[in-house]
């Protein structure tokens, strides 16, 4: 029987909520969720929990709000993407969208005269969080175009304006 590794296409049921509280992700509502393991479409934090599971094992457990990130390493992005007036400081943070127009967090680490190095934070960094999840299937995914990646890159970003 096939185990949770690397590059697994995993099915399964989960809930992730916040601890004693906030249902954020149920499965019960959307139904169970496909993923290819460590492709990151998974909080990292709950993918390490998955590695080594099987097939209608079912593990529940908390997250530490420190280790949930997004992963994307630190960007540099062009100073003219930030609006003029805006005050670009160490620790700053902006709304952005991703390629995809989603929102994103981005907190500003370095800043130089043309560029700044931000991170992108995950909107649940910081939460405690619990988790329970059952595996219903484990296989291996089909192969997938090395243009698919994701990847965070500073052309792709539109800096809506400062963070509260």
């Amino acid at each position: 029987m096939m185990k949770i590794e690397k590059g697994s296409l995993v099915q399964c049921e989960y809930e992730l909520r916040v601890v004693g509280g906030e249902v954020l992700e149920s499965s019960s509502k959307t139904g169970p969720i496909s993923y290819v393991h460590g492709r990151g479409k998974m909080l990292a934090a709950l993918e390490e929990r998955l590695v080594g599971m099987s097939v209608g094992e079912e593990r529940k457990g908390k997250l530490s709000g420190s280790s949930l990130s997004t992963g994307v390493p630190d960007v540099a992005v062009p100073r003219s993407l930030f609006p003029k007036d805006a005050p670009v400081a160490v620790g700053s943070r902006f709304e952005a969208k991703d390629p995809k127009g989603r929102p994103l967090q981005l907190e500003v680490k370095k800043v130089d005269k043309d560029t700044v190095t931000a991170r992108a934070i995950h909107p649940l960094e910081g939460k405690e969080l619990e988790y329970r999840v059952k595996v219903l299937s484990v296989r291996k995914p089909p192969p997938v175009p090395a243009s698919s990646a994701a990847v965070l890159d500073a052309d792709d970003l539109e800096i809506v304006e400062p963070s509260p």
